[in-house]
């Protein structure tokens, strides 16, 4: 895709094929990660892969998804659940607010994923101290983020904002992700 096209279909994805993502995709998507900028060039972020489904509804079961719709609408059914996760886990020896980094190792993943059909969700609501049990975290590691991945079985594209109190994303009647974002005009001024 060209670099436009995929920062403007690169959205969010929450119901997935139950097809794998193959090997050499997800090294690319690590890969992407380690290419990703850091502050003072620390480098204090890792990954932990989960693509087993044994461990994926491990994974899963911490997590919420789509917090602007009711459960029913936004958590993924069984059969459209992701197929990986990636774990961004900081540590705090290296840099203890590392916020930065990690949005762009995960801006890097997420595109690197799209640019092969994967869609992505970053997950921020799950439940840290049992998934940092399960990915067994030392007292110098800190689970940042949750990334699904998977290829989507649902469409998400951008719908201008036509009331600014109204940024909710929404289902259409075809449960596709309709993502209002404010226009070029609204969120740019030139000095």
């Amino acid at each position: 895709m060209e670099l436009m096209d995929l920062l403007r279909t690169r959205r969010t994805y929450r119901r997935f094929e139950q097809r794998e993502i193959d090997r050499s995709v997800i090294d690319e998507i690590l890969l992407a990660a380690r290419y990703a900028s850091s502050a003072a060039n620390r480098q204090p972020l890792s990954y932990i892969v989960i693509n087993t489904r044994e461990k994926t509804d491990l994974v899963f079961e911490q997590t919420r998804w789509a917090g602007y719709l009711p459960p029913e609408q936004g958590q993924p059914r069984e059969n459209e659940r992701p197929t990986l996760f990636i774990a961004v886990i900081q540590n705090t020896d290296i840099n203890p607010d590392c916020d930065t980094d990690a949005g762009l190792a995960i801006s890097n993943m997420t595109l690197a994923a799209w640019n092969h059909g994967v869609g992505s969700c970053i997950i921020g609501a799950c439940n840290r101290d049992k998934l940092s049990e399960l990915f067994g975290l030392t007292e110098t590691q800190k689970l940042h983020t949750v990334i699904a991945f998977g290829y989507p079985s649902h469409t998400s594209r951008i719908a201008d904002v036509t009331d600014p109190a109204e940024i909710k994303y929404y289902l259409d009647d075809a449960r596709n992700y309709v993502v209002p974002k404010r226009t070029i005009n609204d969120i740019v001024r030139y000095l």
